[in-house]
Protein backbone atom coordinates (compact mmCIF):
# COMPACT_ATOMS: atom_id res chain seq x y z
CA UNK A 1 0.00 0.00 0.00
CA UNK A 2 1.06 3.42 -0.98
CA UNK A 3 2.51 5.54 1.91
CA UNK A 4 -0.56 7.89 3.29
CA UNK A 5 1.69 10.19 5.40
CA UNK A 6 0.26 13.55 5.09
CA UNK A 7 2.81 16.25 7.31
CA UNK A 8 1.38 19.58 7.33
CA UNK A 9 4.28 22.58 8.58
CA UNK A 10 3.48 24.64 11.67
CA UNK A 11 5.63 27.40 12.21
CA UNK A 12 5.50 31.12 14.30
CA UNK A 13 3.17 33.03 13.15
CA UNK A 14 1.42 30.60 11.77
CA UNK A 15 -2.00 30.79 9.13
CA UNK A 16 -5.03 29.27 11.08
CA UNK A 17 -6.78 29.22 8.04
CA UNK A 18 -4.91 26.96 5.72
CA UNK A 19 -3.32 24.93 8.60
CA UNK A 20 -6.93 24.14 9.57
CA UNK A 21 -7.92 22.82 5.73
CA UNK A 22 -5.44 20.82 6.00
CA UNK A 23 -6.56 19.23 9.10
CA UNK A 24 -9.84 19.28 8.01
CA UNK A 25 -9.04 16.90 5.08
CA UNK A 26 -6.16 15.07 5.89
CA UNK A 27 -6.10 14.84 9.81
CA UNK A 28 -9.18 13.76 10.78
CA UNK A 29 -10.87 10.40 11.54
CA UNK A 30 -12.91 8.98 8.64
CA UNK A 31 -13.38 5.20 9.25
CA UNK A 32 -16.17 5.50 6.54
CA UNK A 33 -13.41 6.11 3.74
CA UNK A 34 -11.89 2.71 4.74
CA UNK A 35 -9.11 1.22 6.51
CA UNK A 36 -6.60 3.23 3.72
CA UNK A 37 -7.64 6.46 4.65
CA UNK A 38 -4.84 8.99 5.47
CA UNK A 39 -2.15 9.58 8.42
CA UNK A 40 -1.49 12.65 9.49
CA UNK A 41 1.48 14.60 11.37
CA UNK A 42 2.61 18.48 12.74
CA UNK A 43 5.82 19.00 12.27
CA UNK A 44 7.37 22.11 13.91
CA UNK A 45 9.76 23.67 11.88
CA UNK A 46 11.23 25.94 14.78
CA UNK A 47 10.67 25.82 18.86
CA UNK A 48 7.59 26.34 20.37
CA UNK A 49 5.48 27.31 21.45
CA UNK A 50 4.39 28.59 18.10
CA UNK A 51 1.79 31.70 17.85
CA UNK A 52 -0.88 31.13 15.64
CA UNK A 53 -3.46 33.87 13.64
CA UNK A 54 -5.94 34.66 16.19
CA UNK A 55 -3.98 35.09 19.61
CA UNK A 56 -3.45 32.06 20.08
CA UNK A 57 -0.56 29.38 21.10
CA UNK A 58 0.36 26.04 19.77
CA UNK A 59 2.61 23.22 20.94
CA UNK A 60 3.94 20.20 17.86
CA UNK A 61 4.90 16.96 19.03
CA UNK A 62 7.00 16.47 15.59
CA UNK A 63 10.08 18.76 14.19
CA UNK A 64 11.35 18.44 11.12
CA UNK A 65 12.76 14.96 11.34
CA UNK A 66 8.80 14.13 10.09
CA UNK A 67 9.39 15.43 6.18
CA UNK A 68 11.93 12.75 6.24
CA UNK A 69 8.89 10.36 6.43
CA UNK A 70 5.83 12.23 4.68
CA UNK A 71 4.47 11.24 1.52
CA UNK A 72 2.65 14.60 1.25
CA UNK A 73 4.11 17.87 2.87
CA UNK A 74 1.41 20.76 2.91
CA UNK A 75 2.40 24.25 3.19
CA UNK A 76 0.26 26.70 5.10
CA UNK A 77 0.34 30.37 3.69
CA UNK A 78 3.60 32.00 4.43
CA UNK A 79 4.22 34.59 6.74
CA UNK A 80 4.92 37.96 5.29
CA UNK A 81 5.18 35.71 2.00
CA UNK A 82 8.21 37.06 0.16
CA UNK A 83 8.74 39.34 2.85
CA UNK A 84 10.12 36.86 5.28
CA UNK A 85 13.27 34.34 4.59
CA UNK A 86 12.71 30.57 4.59
CA UNK A 87 14.32 29.13 6.86
CA UNK A 88 17.61 26.75 4.96
CA UNK A 89 16.94 24.08 7.26
CA UNK A 90 13.14 23.71 5.71
CA UNK A 91 14.55 24.34 2.28
CA UNK A 92 17.20 21.48 2.36
CA UNK A 93 14.43 19.56 4.22
CA UNK A 94 11.60 20.01 1.24
CA UNK A 95 14.34 18.95 -1.14
CA UNK A 96 15.38 15.90 0.22
CA UNK A 97 11.34 15.26 0.73
CA UNK A 98 10.64 15.49 -3.10
CA UNK A 99 13.88 14.01 -4.35
CA UNK A 100 12.98 10.86 -2.82
CA UNK A 101 9.57 10.80 -4.25
CA UNK A 102 6.67 13.27 -1.91
CA UNK A 103 4.39 15.26 -2.91
CA UNK A 104 4.51 18.87 -2.25
CA UNK A 105 1.43 20.84 -1.62
CA UNK A 106 1.16 24.99 -0.40
CA UNK A 107 -2.05 26.84 0.01
CA UNK A 108 -1.67 30.49 -0.65
CA UNK A 109 1.27 32.66 0.09
CA UNK A 110 2.88 29.04 0.93
CA UNK A 111 4.03 28.83 -2.26
CA UNK A 112 7.05 31.36 -1.72
CA UNK A 113 8.45 28.51 0.62
CA UNK A 114 7.76 26.17 -2.38
CA UNK A 115 9.65 29.08 -4.72
CA UNK A 116 12.56 29.29 -2.24
CA UNK A 117 13.46 25.71 -3.01
CA UNK A 118 13.84 25.98 -6.28
CA UNK A 119 11.53 23.17 -7.07
CA UNK A 120 9.24 25.51 -9.58
CA UNK A 121 11.63 26.82 -11.51
CA UNK A 122 10.05 26.17 -14.91
CA UNK A 123 7.38 25.51 -13.66
CA UNK A 124 3.70 26.72 -13.48
CA UNK A 125 2.05 27.91 -10.17
CA UNK A 126 -0.32 29.63 -8.55
CA UNK A 127 -1.06 31.86 -5.36
CA UNK A 128 -3.80 34.39 -3.91
CA UNK A 129 -4.09 37.28 -6.87
CA UNK A 130 -2.74 39.51 -4.19
CA UNK A 131 0.44 37.98 -4.32
CA UNK A 132 0.56 37.07 -7.84
CA UNK A 133 2.32 40.23 -9.34
CA UNK A 134 4.87 39.53 -6.36
CA UNK A 135 5.79 36.11 -6.54
CA UNK A 136 6.53 36.92 -10.28
CA UNK A 137 8.46 39.64 -9.75
CA UNK A 138 10.41 37.58 -6.92
CA UNK A 139 10.63 34.21 -8.95
CA UNK A 140 10.65 35.34 -12.77
CA UNK A 141 11.56 31.34 -13.76
CA UNK A 142 7.98 30.52 -12.08
CA UNK A 143 4.86 30.65 -15.17
CA UNK A 144 2.88 32.03 -12.08
CA UNK A 145 -0.97 31.25 -13.07
CA UNK A 146 -3.02 34.67 -11.71
CA UNK A 147 -6.00 33.49 -12.21
CA UNK A 148 -7.07 29.73 -10.99
CA UNK A 149 -7.46 28.30 -7.84
CA UNK A 150 -4.82 25.35 -8.62
CA UNK A 151 -2.28 24.26 -10.50
CA UNK A 152 -0.84 20.68 -10.20
CA UNK A 153 2.62 20.12 -11.86
CA UNK A 154 2.95 16.49 -10.88
CA UNK A 155 4.51 16.26 -7.40
CA UNK A 156 4.57 19.87 -6.43
CA UNK A 157 1.12 21.63 -6.45
CA UNK A 158 -0.12 24.97 -5.61
CA UNK A 159 -3.14 26.82 -4.95
CA UNK A 160 -5.14 30.33 -4.83
CA UNK A 161 -6.08 31.55 -1.53
CA UNK A 162 -7.25 30.41 1.18
CA UNK A 163 -10.14 29.03 0.20
CA UNK A 164 -8.83 27.08 -2.63
CA UNK A 165 -6.72 25.40 -0.42
CA UNK A 166 -9.66 23.30 0.02
CA UNK A 167 -9.77 22.87 -3.87
CA UNK A 168 -6.21 21.53 -4.19
CA UNK A 169 -7.22 19.14 -0.86
CA UNK A 170 -10.15 17.32 -2.75
CA UNK A 171 -8.27 17.38 -5.77
CA UNK A 172 -5.79 15.39 -4.02
CA UNK A 173 -8.26 13.20 -2.56
CA UNK A 174 -9.53 12.63 -5.95
CA UNK A 175 -6.46 11.70 -6.98
CA UNK A 176 -5.62 9.11 -4.89
CA UNK A 177 -8.67 7.59 -3.79
CA UNK A 178 -11.44 8.14 -6.88
CA UNK A 179 -13.69 10.74 -7.83
CA UNK A 180 -16.85 8.50 -4.98
CA UNK A 181 -14.64 9.14 -2.22
CA UNK A 182 -13.62 12.65 -3.20
CA UNK A 183 -17.49 13.75 -3.25
CA UNK A 184 -18.39 11.97 -0.43
CA UNK A 185 -15.38 14.09 1.64
CA UNK A 186 -16.91 17.22 -0.06
CA UNK A 187 -20.80 16.42 1.12
CA UNK A 188 -19.13 15.78 4.50
CA UNK A 189 -17.61 19.75 4.41
CA UNK A 190 -20.68 21.24 2.53
CA UNK A 191 -18.46 22.09 -0.06
CA UNK A 192 -18.50 21.80 -4.58
CA UNK A 193 -16.23 18.66 -6.02
CA UNK A 194 -15.82 21.07 -8.66
CA UNK A 195 -15.69 25.23 -8.84
CA UNK A 196 -15.25 26.56 -12.43
CA UNK A 197 -14.18 30.04 -13.13
CA UNK A 198 -11.34 32.40 -12.39
CA UNK A 199 -10.07 34.26 -9.15
CA UNK A 200 -10.90 37.14 -10.95
CA UNK A 201 -14.16 37.08 -9.87
CA UNK A 202 -12.77 37.71 -6.59
CA UNK A 203 -10.95 40.65 -6.92
CA UNK A 204 -12.49 44.25 -5.59
CA UNK A 205 -16.19 42.70 -6.78
CA UNK A 206 -19.21 43.38 -4.66
CA UNK A 207 -21.31 40.70 -3.15
CA UNK A 208 -24.46 40.25 -5.01
CA UNK A 209 -27.67 41.36 -3.24
CA UNK A 210 -29.26 38.09 -1.95
CA UNK A 211 -32.80 38.29 -3.22
CA UNK A 212 -31.19 37.93 -7.11
CA UNK A 213 -29.86 34.57 -6.03
CA UNK A 214 -33.27 33.66 -4.51
CA UNK A 215 -35.35 34.92 -7.54
CA UNK A 216 -33.13 32.77 -10.25
CA UNK A 217 -33.01 30.10 -8.14
CA UNK A 218 -36.02 27.89 -9.80
CA UNK A 219 -34.24 29.12 -13.15
CA UNK A 220 -31.11 27.76 -12.52
CA UNK A 221 -32.40 24.41 -11.81
CA UNK A 222 -34.80 24.40 -15.22
CA UNK A 223 -31.29 25.15 -16.68
CA UNK A 224 -29.18 22.21 -15.19
CA UNK A 225 -31.99 19.74 -16.48
CA UNK A 226 -31.48 20.87 -19.73
CA UNK A 227 -28.44 21.03 -20.39
CA UNK A 228 -28.41 19.37 -23.63
CA UNK A 229 -30.70 21.83 -25.20
CA UNK A 230 -30.12 25.03 -26.91
CA UNK A 231 -31.28 28.21 -24.21
CA UNK A 232 -31.80 31.12 -26.04
CA UNK A 233 -31.50 34.19 -23.81
CA UNK A 234 -34.90 35.35 -25.40
CA UNK A 235 -36.41 32.63 -24.33
CA UNK A 236 -34.84 32.52 -20.83
CA UNK A 237 -35.70 35.85 -20.19
CA UNK A 238 -39.37 35.36 -20.69
CA UNK A 239 -39.02 32.25 -18.04
CA UNK A 240 -37.79 35.12 -15.80
CA UNK A 241 -40.47 37.54 -16.66
CA UNK A 242 -38.32 40.06 -17.72
CA UNK A 243 -36.86 41.86 -20.17
CA UNK A 244 -33.95 40.43 -22.42
CA UNK A 245 -31.71 43.79 -21.40
CA UNK A 246 -33.18 43.38 -17.42
CA UNK A 247 -32.11 39.59 -17.22
CA UNK A 248 -28.49 39.88 -18.41
CA UNK A 249 -27.67 42.45 -16.04
CA UNK A 250 -29.37 40.46 -13.15
CA UNK A 251 -28.15 37.62 -14.17
CA UNK A 252 -24.78 38.70 -13.59
CA UNK A 253 -25.49 40.31 -10.51
CA UNK A 254 -26.58 36.78 -9.03
CA UNK A 255 -24.05 34.92 -10.58
CA UNK A 256 -20.98 36.80 -11.52
CA UNK A 257 -21.24 35.87 -15.17
CA UNK A 258 -23.22 36.33 -18.27
CA UNK A 259 -25.91 33.31 -19.16
CA UNK A 260 -23.46 31.88 -21.85
CA UNK A 261 -20.66 31.89 -19.09
CA UNK A 262 -22.51 30.22 -16.59
CA UNK A 263 -24.27 27.27 -19.06
CA UNK A 264 -21.05 26.27 -20.35
CA UNK A 265 -19.34 26.33 -16.38
CA UNK A 266 -22.28 23.39 -15.24
CA UNK A 267 -21.92 21.93 -18.71
CA UNK A 268 -18.41 21.34 -17.93
CA UNK A 269 -19.19 20.21 -14.33
CA UNK A 270 -21.68 17.56 -15.94
CA UNK A 271 -19.32 16.31 -18.18
CA UNK A 272 -16.85 15.79 -15.56
CA UNK A 273 -19.04 14.01 -13.48
CA UNK A 274 -19.90 12.12 -16.96
CA UNK A 275 -16.05 10.85 -17.19
CA UNK A 276 -15.61 10.23 -13.78
CA UNK A 277 -18.82 7.71 -13.12
CA UNK A 278 -20.06 6.29 -16.91
CA UNK A 279 -18.44 4.59 -19.71
CA UNK A 280 -20.10 6.64 -21.77
CA UNK A 281 -18.43 7.59 -25.08
CA UNK A 282 -16.76 11.37 -25.37
CA UNK A 283 -18.98 11.68 -28.29
CA UNK A 284 -22.00 10.95 -26.05
CA UNK A 285 -21.38 13.15 -23.45
CA UNK A 286 -20.71 15.77 -25.47
CA UNK A 287 -24.48 15.49 -26.78
CA UNK A 288 -25.87 14.78 -23.40
CA UNK A 289 -23.95 18.27 -22.23
CA UNK A 290 -24.62 20.59 -24.51
CA UNK A 291 -21.39 20.28 -26.55
CA UNK A 292 -22.91 18.63 -29.60
CA UNK A 293 -19.53 17.14 -30.52
CA UNK A 294 -16.36 16.03 -29.30
CA UNK A 295 -14.26 18.52 -30.61
CA UNK A 296 -16.33 21.17 -29.22
CA UNK A 297 -15.81 19.28 -25.82
CA UNK A 298 -12.34 18.87 -26.47
CA UNK A 299 -11.72 22.40 -27.07
CA UNK A 300 -13.28 23.80 -23.70
CA UNK A 301 -11.75 20.99 -21.61
CA UNK A 302 -8.61 22.21 -23.06
CA UNK A 303 -9.26 26.04 -22.64
CA UNK A 304 -10.80 26.03 -19.03
CA UNK A 305 -9.06 22.60 -17.64
CA UNK A 306 -5.71 22.68 -18.80
CA UNK A 307 -6.19 18.89 -20.34
CA UNK A 308 -8.52 16.79 -22.47
CA UNK A 309 -11.79 14.23 -21.36
CA UNK A 310 -9.96 11.06 -22.02
CA UNK A 311 -6.65 12.40 -20.13
CA UNK A 312 -9.27 13.40 -17.30
CA UNK A 313 -11.20 10.39 -17.51
CA UNK A 314 -7.77 8.66 -16.99
CA UNK A 315 -6.55 10.57 -14.42
CA UNK A 316 -10.05 10.55 -12.36
CA UNK A 317 -12.44 7.22 -13.09
CA UNK A 318 -8.98 5.09 -13.06
CA UNK A 319 -6.75 6.22 -10.70
CA UNK A 320 -4.10 7.46 -12.27
CA UNK A 321 -0.44 8.08 -11.14
CA UNK A 322 -0.02 11.46 -9.52
CA UNK A 323 3.10 11.96 -12.08
CA UNK A 324 0.92 11.47 -14.96
CA UNK A 325 -0.17 14.08 -17.93
CA UNK A 326 1.76 16.55 -17.06
CA UNK A 327 0.84 20.03 -15.51
CA UNK A 328 -2.73 20.87 -14.90
CA UNK A 329 -4.91 23.98 -13.16
CA UNK A 330 -7.98 24.50 -12.05
CA UNK A 331 -10.50 27.03 -12.43
CA UNK A 332 -13.00 28.52 -9.86
CA UNK A 333 -17.10 28.77 -9.90
CA UNK A 334 -19.07 31.83 -9.20
CA UNK A 335 -19.39 32.51 -5.47
CA UNK A 336 -16.59 30.72 -4.25
CA UNK A 337 -14.04 32.32 -1.87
Amino acid sequence: MPNRLVVALAYDRLSTFEFGTAIEVFGLPRPEMGQDWYRFAVCAIEPGPLRATGGFRIMVDGGIELLEEADTIVIPGWRGASAEPVPPVLIEALRRAHGRGARLMSICSGVFVLAATGLLSGKRATTHWHYAEQLSAAYPDIEVEPDVLYVDEGRVLTSAGSAAGIDLCLHVVRADFGPDVANRLARRLVVPPHREGGQAQFIERPVPPAREGVRFAPLFDRMRARLAEEQPIAELAGEAGMSVRTFLRRFKAATGMPPGEWLLAERLIRARELLETTSCSIESIAGATGFGSSATLRHHFRTRLGTSPAAYRARFAQGASRDAGGARQQKAAPGGG
